[in-house]
C-alpha cells in the first residue's frame, strides 16, 4: 500500500516538474519573439551592416598565439559581430580573452561552445570530460543526465559562456558513421529522444543556452560533412518517423536553438548539390513552418567544406540568411558576407522586416541571458571549480552505470581478488590505470602487456602461461573513437592470440566503441564488460566492478549483431 503510494507521489513529482520545466521554455520562446525597450534602442543604434553582423559568431582560439587573439578582436570591433564560437585554449586563456573582447564590444558578445560532453571537448588538458553520449546511451538513470546538463551549465557560466551547441540527436542507426557515432545516444530513436531531453532540459534548467543537432538527421550517413556533403536518399516517410522523430518530440518540448547540418537530402530540396543548412525549403519550410519551431536557427561552422564545396563563401551565408538561419557560425569570410546581405537589402532582394525580426531575437536572447549586466569573470579559483569534486562523483557516478555486462554474470560474481589472477593488456604503449588498479587491489595476480614487439614464439609462451592462472583478465583498449575495418588488433599474431584466450575462464573488458564487438575475438568469453571508451573514469568504474563485485546497469546503445542487441546488459 505505502509502496504503491509513493510511486504515485513520485510520478505526480515528475510531471509537476516537466509541467514546469516546459512553461519555462515557452517562457524563453515566447520572449525572443516579442519587443523589448533594450532590444529595440540597441537596434535603433546601428546601420544595417552592424545590424547584420550581429547574426555573425566569429571562430575564437587561445592556442594559436597573441597574434590571433588580436586579429579577432579587431574584427569583432570592427564589425560589430554578434558572438564567438571558442575552440581549443586554456579556462585561463579563454577568460582573460573573453573579458577582454566583452570590454571592447559596444554590445555584449554572445559565447558559444561545443560541449557535447563538457568543456573537455575543446579543453581536454586542463578540464574534466563527461562521458560521451553513446556511453550515456548505456546508462539507464536519465536523472544523471539531466544533472551533468546541470554541472555542464555552471560550468560555462563560471567561464562566461552563454550557448552549448548540444546535445547531438541524432540516431546512429549506421554503425560505419564516421561523424556521428560515439556523438550520439545511440539507434533507438525514444531512448536518443529521452536522453537528449534530460541533457537539454539539465543545461537549460541550469541557465545556459542548448542547441539541438543535426538537423535533419546525421546518423545514418556514411560521409563526414566537414570534409564532403553527405546525401540522404531516404522517403518523406522514413525521415518523419526516424531521423526528424527526436526533433519534432523536443521542439515540443521547448528546444531553443536547432543547429542545421550540411547535408543533401533531395525529398526535401532537390535543388542539386544544395545543403540543408543553406535550403529555404528545409529551413522555413520544414522546420519553421511545418514543425512549429520559433527559437533561434543556427547553422554548422560555414567553414566545413559539406557547404564550401559547392557554394563559395559569401554567397551560402546569403542564402542562410533567406533561407531561414538567424546565427551563422564561423564564415570563412564574414566581411563578404555581411556586404552581400547588405546588398540584398538595398535591391529589394531581402526586406528590412526580416532583419528586424532575425537581428531583435538575437538581441532578444541576450537580454535573456542578461548579458547587458554580466561582469568581468573572475580568474582566481577557476582550475579549482571546473574540476571540482561534486563533477569527480557525478563522471564516477555515469562511468559506473554505463557499464555493461554481456554473456554471463558468473565470472564477475566468482572473481576473488585472493586467486592468482592474469591481468592482460591488449592496446596502449604503458600499462593503463585499469590495470595498476588490479594489480593494486589483489593479492596474487601477474601483469602481461601484448605489444606488437612480441614475437610468434614470445606469444605462444606467453598464451601458456596466461593459461595458468585460475583466474584471466583481458582488457583491451582502443582510443579510437570511429569505426573502421580493424579497430585495434591489426596484428593478425595478437588477434589469434586474444582469440585463444578468451575462452571459459577469462573476463574480457573493452574500452572501446561498443561495435568493436562486431570485430574483435572475444565473444567465447564467459563474461564480457564493455566499457565504451579509454578513458580514466571509465577504467576506475569497471575496476570497482570487478574488485568491490558491484552490479552492473549499463544496457546496449546500439545494436551490434544479431547477438548483440541494442537494450541487452546483464
Amino acid at each position: 500500500m505505502l509502496k504503491n503510494l509513493y510511486r504515485q507521489v513520485l510520478i505526480l513529482l515528475i510531471t509537476l516538474s516537466s509541467t514546469a520545466s516546459f512553461a519555462q521554455n515557452k517562457e524563453f520562446l515566447e520572449f525572443i519573439n516579442k519587443d523589448h525597450q533594450w532590444v529595440d534602442s540597441i537596434y535603433e543604434s546601428l546601420t544595417n551592416k552592424e545590424r547584420i553582423a550581429q547574426l555573425f559568431l566569429v571562430r575564437s582560439h587561445t592556442n594559436l598565439g597573441q597574434g590571433y587573439i588580436d586579429s579577432v578582436q579587431r574584427v569583432i570591433k570592427k564589425e560589430k559581430l554578434g558572438g564567438l564560437v571558442v575552440f581549443q585554449g586554456g579556462p585561463n586563456a579563454h577568460v582573460n580573452m573573453f573579458n577582454n573582447y566583452q570590454q571592447s564590444s559596444d554590445i555584449p558578445l554572445l559565447i558559444s561552445f561545443d560541449g557535447e560532453w563538457g568543456l573537455g571537448m575543446r579543453m581536454a588538458d586542463s578540464t574534466l570530460s563527461f562521458p560521451f553520449q553513446l556511453t550515456l546511451g548505456a546508462v539507464q538513470n536519465n536523472e544523471l543526465i539531466y544533472q551533468m546538463g546541470k554541472q555542464i551549465a555552471s560550468e560555462f557560466k563560471r567561464m562566461g559562456m552563454h550557448f552549448n551547441f548540444a546535445p547531438v540527436v541524432d540516431i546512429n542507426n549506421n554503425p560505419k558513421n564516421p561523424v556521428i557515432g560515439f556523438r550520439s545516444f545511440g539507434d533507438d530513436k525514444y531512448k536518443v529522444t529521452e536522453k537528449a531531453g534530460a541533457y537539454m532540459q539539465g543545461m537549460m534548467d541550469g541557465g545556459i543556452l542548448t542547441s539541438i543537432k543535426h538537423f535533419p538527421g546525421h546518423g545514418d550517413t556514411d560521409v563526414d560533412s566537414h570534409f564532403d556533403l553527405p546525401q540522404l536518399n531516404f522517403s518523406r516517410e522514413r525521415l518523419d518517423t526516424l531521423e526528424l522523430y527526436p526533433f519534432k518530440e523536443l521542439i515540443a518540448k521547448g528546444a531553443q536553438s536547432v543547429m542545421v547540418g550540411h547535408m543533401h537530402v533531395p525529398v526535401i530540396d532537390d535543388t542539386p548539390n544544395i545543403p540543408t543548412s543553406i535550403s529555404e525549403k528545409a529551413i522555413q519550410e520544414l522546420l519553421i513552418n511545418e514543425l512549429g519551431f520559433r527559437g533561434l536557427v543556427v547553422t554548422d561552422a560555414m567553414d566545413m567544406d559539406g557547404v564550401k564545396k559547392n557554394f563559395p563563401s559569401g554567397q551560402s551565408e546569403l542564402m542562410a540568411y533567406k533561407a531561414g538561419v538567424d546565427l551563422i557560425e564561423v564564415s570563412a569570410d564574414s566581411e563578404k558576407a555581411i556586404k552581400l546581405i547588405e546588398n540584398s537589402i538595398q535591391t529589394g532582394e531581402t526586406s528590412e522586416e526580416l532583419l528586424a525580426k532575425k537581428v531583435k531575437k538575437v538581441l532578444a536572447t541576450k537580454l535573456w541571458l542578461e548579458l547587458h549586466k554580466q561582469n568581468q569573470i573572475e580568474t582566481v579559483g577557476l582550475y579549482e571549480d571546473l574540476n571540482s569534486e561534486a563533477t569527480k562523483k557525478l563522471v564516477d557516478s555515469l562511468a559506473l552505470q554505463a557499464t555493461t555486462l554481456l554473456n554471463s554474470k558468473k565470472l564477475i560474481e566468482e572473481f576473488n581478488k585472493d586467486v592468482s589472477t592474469a591481468i592482460v593488456q591488449v592496446g596502449g604503449d604503458s600499462m593503463q590505470s585499469f590495470e595498476k588498479q588490479m594489480l593494486k587491489n589483489t593479492s596474487n595476480s601477474k601483469f602481461y602487456h601484448i605489444s606488437e614487439e612480441l614475437t610468434k614464439s614470445e606469444l605462444k609462451k606467453l598464451l601458456k602461461e596466461t593459461r595458468r592462472h585460475p583466474q584471466i583478465v583481458l582488457a583491451i583498449h582502443d582510443t579510437g573513437l570511429r569505426p573502421r575495418p580493424s579497430y585495434i588488433i591489426e596484428s593478425k599474431e595478437i588477434n589469434n592470440f586474444v582469440a585463444k584466450l578468451a575462452g571459459k575462464r577469462t573476463i574480457s573488458v573493452l574500452f572501446s566503441n561498443p561495435y568493436t564487438l562486431n570485430n574483435l575475438p572475444v565473444k567465447r568469453s564467459k563474461s564480457i564488460l564493455m566499457g565504451y571508451q579509454n578513458d580514466p573514469f571509465m577504467q576506475k568504474a569497471v575496476g570497482k566492478i570487478l574488485i568491490n563485485k558491484i552490479p552492473t546497469q549499463g544496457k546496449l546503445p546500439v545494436n551490434i549483431n544479431k547477438k548483440y542487441k541494442n537494450g541487452m546488459g546483464l
